[in-house]
């Protein structure tokens, strides 16, 4: 008798089936509720550039390129205008204090001062001219005076002597009145006499005295002129190197016009252009810092020009201190140029992540992993070597600071 053969519902192709389909299915479940969704991206750790976030002082400084100029320059401008006749020395030739360097002529100042000089002579003849002649009118004078006194003495006693006779009736009326007007008209002759030789010595001497001022200042506009005759010929105001000279024979010279510098060469200094940006932040008195030759120097703020061209304005610094040996006029120096005291902050090293987050976020290498995560924050001031973090990071972490080109917009990084 035949038996029925009953089909097997759970076979080894079935249970196979369904075991890999629960298999997928719980992969699946697990891939989307615990791994990570965002995205990410594998990196090469040796083409990154990895920082340790540090805490120390803080130095606001900027770079600025300076030139050496010497300490002291003195500008050699001709003061009369002329021909140059004669040029004595040639430029980078050391001078001493009044050493002639170059010679001008101006045949105009010379026919002015032999203008000057011929008024000088007819003023001085006029003046002893005009007191010779009040000398010789004080004389007549003198004599005339004498004379009447003279007169008056005889009439005086004449009128005396007939004053006599005419109170004993002795003479004539009209003798004793004679006598009398005679007396009376030598006298107020003698008067007169008198007043006006006072007069006359009172006008001759302000008239000598007014002589003697113009002949003074002519004296003296004559010294000018044979002052201004001296100043072609120009001479080294200091001892020092001249530097430039710009006159050749024959080349006609304006007055003012620049004819060269001389340097001295007691010391240096350092003149540097700064932007216009940092002009409300720059005075005197701020220290600057510079290596040369192996060592490191300290500089201070002297002088602040305010005037403003293409965008910069100079200022000059001065050492604080010695001074590097082998400096040379016209070399440059890079200085760092503090712009406040130091300051304790948290400090992140400059790179190339700046130019793709404005600083607003880093990635942040996680500790004792080979992940870097984005992690968001805020920086403050800044100087060509760090940036000063306000939140974010604390010291110790450490950070990705190269470029973040290569990386997209992915939030999490793998370090291989």
């Amino acid at each position: 008798m035949d038996r029925k053969i009953e089909k097997k519902r759970w076979t080894v192709r079935r249970i196979g089936v369904f075991a890999i389909t629960a298999i997928f299915v719980g992969y699946v479940a697990y891939t989307f509720f615990f791994s990570e969704h965002r995205a990410g991206l594998n990196v090469q750790a040796n083409r990154i550039t990895i920082a340790t976030v540090t805490r120390g002082a803080f130095r606001e400084y900027i770079p600025v390129t300076g030139t050496v100029i010497p300490i002291r320059t003195i500008y050699l401008d001709a003061i009369e205008g002329g021909r140059v006749k004669e040029r004595f020395l040639e430029a980078g030739a050391s001078v001493q204090k009044g050493d002639s360097l170059v010679a001008l002529e101006n045949t105009n100042l010379l026919l002015d001062i032999m203008r000057r000089e011929a008024e000088f002579f007819d003023a001085s003849n006029n003046l002893r001219n005009t007191r010779l002649s009040m000398q010789q009118n004080k004389l007549q004078l003198q004599r005339d005076i004498i004379e009447l006194d003279y007169n008056l003495k005889n009439a005086r006693r004449k009128f005396q002597r007939e004053k006599k006779l005419n109170a004993k009736n002795l003479t004539s009326e009209e003798k004793f009145s004679q006598a009398k007007d005679d007396y009376e008209y030598i006298q107020k002759r003698r008067k007169l006499a008198r007043r006006s030789f006072i007069q006359d010595s009172l006008f001759r001497a302000a008239q000598i005295d007014q002589l003697e001022s113009s002949l003074v200042r002519m004296q003296k506009n004559l010294a000018v002129a044979k002052q201004k005759l001296d100043n072609l010929l120009i001479r080294a105001p200091v001892s020092g190197l001249l530097t430039s000279l710009n006159a050749e024979i024959g080349e006609s010279k304006r007055p003012g016009e620049r004819l060269g510098q001389v340097d001295v060469l007691d010391g240096f200094k350092v003149r540097a252009g700064i932007d216009e940006h940092y002009l409300p932040r720059i005075s005197p008195g701020q220290m600057a810092s510079f290596s040369f030759a192996g060592g490191a120097y300290k500089m201070i703020i002297r002088k602040v020009f305010p005037e403003i061209r293409d965008g910069v304005f100079d200022c000059d610094l001065e050492f604080a201190g010695s001074e590097p040996a082998g400096l040379r006029r016209g070399q440059s120096v890079h200085l760092r140029l503090e712009l406040g005291t130091p300051e304790i902050a948290v400090l992140l090293p400059r790179g190339g992540f700046y130019q793709k987050t404005g600083g607003r976020w880093i990635f942040v290498v996680e500790e004792n992993s080979k992940r870097a995560q984005k992690r968001q924050i805020r920086l403050g001031r800044q100087n060509p070597e760090h940036f000063e973090v306000l939140q974010g990071i604390k010291a110790g972490e450490k950070v990705i600071i190269s470029s973040y080109d290569a990386f997209g917009e992915n939030d999490f990084l793998l370090l291989r």
